[in-house]
């Protein structure tokens, strides 16, 4: 039996930045929007910039502009063309009976490359939600196409008809698809219910900037890495061991990017969630990134819109390996006087590139745990060794049947030891 394998599409690159923008911030626009293009899986064959002011309203594009995309399509053979801009459904449209060939936005391209990337259901049924709810108003496009092939008299009434049945249908589908998420928001709030006792961290960042290989390096686990945009949508924890006792729980989360489609935001809002419930937010950064600064900024815009503005974050400064000495020290000192956030400084690559972050975290949890006196009789074996299995036992001293514990305990733990009549506790 010979397989055939579908030829790939032939995309063209569009650019419409705004006349504010740096020449160098809408080149590097323009590479991501390769990127993005790539990770879908299409062969790019051109691309086209125009810096405007204002978007036109039928085409986004000037008219002379989209008279020279129209001569490029033809002379590439191309079969797609690919917005860097999110285009409005009538945009959409014009440009599609004009160049005769699909237009694609940056907005829809990224929900072709999270369906194409998630694995569990749940992540399946985010995607779904939102590629879905920006469907919707962009039906009667679609049924352009459709009329495009059968067309003719006797069907632009049924064809009418069967929008209407569509956009019912579409409507019904997202009420049970938001149904079902909440459903499972539930679930994953009574399984943190069961980890409140753990530390948690959560890594959040941009796309690529790392945060699988990091919790990959942190825990030893198998966790997917690969060196391309959303490699991984589903959140994955995994228990880290950080030495003299202390364990935390590190949750890696969907990657960010800058217009991120805001349906997106909303579906993976219950995965998100994870990073609202963590004791703390690790913010990766890629410190070998020519545009660093502004995926920090989109970063932090979305961690707004979830309110986590305020939430106790360290900045993670990643692949620290591809900087010269200088060039660290110099990123060292600006991260010293340009931010309010404690940070550090990593690599996945190098020995011992994570144990500035893995003795970040300890700190961090010795300080969570607050010094306390205990005392407890010598038969109460089991509980003397949760005392040492659970906390950081600094000083002990044994007199006859009695035991005296100085040590760092969980919040948690302590509220136990507490409730034991025959145990007897202090604040140091």
């Amino acid at each position: 039996m010979i397989e055939l394998e579908t030829p790939r599409e032939r995309a063209i690159l569009v650019g419409a930045p705004s006349k504010r923008l740096s020449t160098e911030v809408a080149r590097e626009h323009l590479e991501e929007l390769s990127r993005l293009v790539d990770t879908a899986g299409a062969e790019i064959v051109g691309s086209l910039v125009q810096r405007l002011d204002s978007p036109h309203p039928r085409f986004y594009l000037g008219e002379g502009k989209v008279e020279e995309l129209r001569d490029l399509v033809r002379e590439r053979s191309a079969t797609l063309v690919v917005f860097d801009e999110e285009l409005s459904p009538a945009q959409g449209k014009n440009l599609e009976d004009l160049l005769g060939c699909r237009i694609v936005d940056r907005a829809e391209l990224i929900l072709d490359i999270f369906a194409t990337r998630a694995r569990t259901s749940e992540a399946k049924m985010q995607v779904e939600l939102a590629q879905l709810q920006y469907l919707l108003p962009r039906l009667t496009r679609m049924w352009a196409h459709l009329s495009r092939v059968r067309g003719g008299i006797g069907m632009r009434g049924p064809g009418e008809t069967q929008l209407e049945t569509d956009r019912r249908m579409i409507n019904q589908k997202i009420a049970r698809l938001k149904e079902d998420l909440e459903r499972v928001a539930r679930q994953r709030a009574t399984q943190r219910k069961g980890r409140e006792e753990t530390y948690q961290a959560a890594l959040v960042g941009y796309t690529n900037a790392g945060k699988s290989s990091l919790l990959r390096a942190m825990s030893g686990a198998d966790v997917f890495v690969e060196d391309r945009l959303f490699a991984t949508l589903d959140a994955a924890t995994r228990m880290v061991d950080l030495g003299d006792g202390y364990e935390c729980l590190l949750t890696d989360t969907v990657g960010f990017i800058r217009k991120l489609p805001h349906h997106l935001v909303a579906s993976f809002r219950a995965t998100l969630e994870e990073a609202a419930d963590a004791d703390l937010l690790l913010h990766v950064i890629d410190v070998s990134h020519p545009g660093w600064e502004e995926q920090m900024e989109v970063v932090d815009e979305v961690l707004a819109d979830l309110s986590l503005e305020d939430h106790p974050t360290v900045l993670v400064f990643n692949k620290v390996d591809r900087l010269t000495h200088q060039e660290e020290e110099i990123w060292r000192r600006r991260a010293e006087s340009e931010y309010e956030q404690p940070a550090v400084f990593v690599s996945t690559l190098e020995p011992g590139g994570v144990e500035p972050l893995r003795t970040l975290l300890r700190e961090r949890m010795r300080a969570a745990n607050p010094e306390v006196g205990i005392t407890l009789s010598a038969a109460e074996g089991g509980l003397l060794a949760e005392i040492y299995r659970e906390g950081e036992v600094i000083d002990r001293r044994d007199d006859g049947g009695t035991v005296f514990v100085r040590a760092r305990l969980p919040v948690a733990m302590l509220g136990r030891l507490r409730r034991q009549p025959t145990v007897e506790v202090s604040e140091r």
